[in-house]
């Protein structure tokens, strides 16, 4: 496939007059989304997880190919902290299930309190391997953000899983393991170095990166969750611009410049 770009989560306000027309109601963002983008990064999930009609209604609402990564419930990643993991995965999975065929990876974003902890991220990813999408095993990308996380051991586990690290920056550096993990990738922006837009340098530095990492053929998912301003539109935008000018393929985007059109 293709470096896959989009953002986390599609309802900000701040996006009106950008992405979406001034008269068009909420209801409506996310199909008018889909005319954009091939893919989201669904944060809600983590806050509250949706009943699988729920995660039905967005595939109805979504055309063929599109992408939702779903980002796992904090009940798994924040109260059990990955333990006792059998439940709460069963029941992220099954509900996410109502996507069918537009299930993406599932991001695991741990807590910065979390010290590392092999074993029960080794359980975690088995229970995660009882499910497929689409007549292949899910995929599952873990956000680390303590420090001692990062060890070979750590990095054994998420590769014997086929799990992806999940390369994350924030204030325009990297504050994750940058492994290759997996066949395919997962990469979050959150915030500039000025809080919110990224320079330019910085997104070209991160293409290379990502050149360098995997194959032309790989599946590399990108989201820009600096949605402050519409920031993350236009961070998107340029990001799958230099991946195309690399001699690579990404999925359209919005463009800044592009007017909103208005509603039908």
């Amino acid at each position: 496939m293709s470096v896959l770009v989009g953002t986390s989560g599609w309802q900000y306000r701040d996006w009106r007059g950008l992405l979406y027309p001034p008269g068009l109601g909420q209801g409506h963002w996310l199909e008018h989304y889909t005319s954009h983008y091939v893919t989201v990064e669904n944060n809600s999930s983590f806050y509250r997880l949706p009943g699988q009609e729920t995660f039905a209604g967005w595939r109805v609402r979504t055309p063929a190919g599109f992408v939702m990564a779903v980002k796992a419930s904090r009940y798994l990643t924040h109260i059990r902290r990955l333990r006792d993991p059998a439940e709460p995965v069963d029941r992220l999975m099954r509900a996410a299930g109502g996507l069918g065929e537009r299930l993406g990876p599932v991001l695991l974003q741990l807590p910065p309190t979390l010290a590392a902890d092999p074993g029960a991220l080794d359980a975690c990813l088995a229970e995660f391997a009882r499910f497929g999408v689409a007549g292949r095993p899910a995929r599952v990308a873990v956000e680390f953000r303590h420090p001692s996380w990062d060890s070979a051991g750590v990095q054994e586990v998420l590769t014997r899983h086929g799990a992806a690290t999940c390369w994350a920056d924030r204030l325009g550096r990297p504050v994750t393991p940058l492994w290759r993990t997996a066949d395919w990738g997962y990469l979050r922006f959150h915030e500039g170095a000025d809080g919110m837009r990224y320079a330019r340098r910085t997104l070209l530095d991160w293409v290379r990166r990502v050149a360098r990492t995997w194959a032309e053929d790989a599946d590399v998912f990108v989201y820009f969750n600096n949605d402050p301003g519409g920031a993350a539109l236009f961070d998107a935008a340029i990001f799958a611009s230099l991946i195309r000018q690399s001699g690579r393929q990404a999925s359209h985007t919005w463009e800044p410049g592009q007017p909103a059109e208005p509603p039908a």
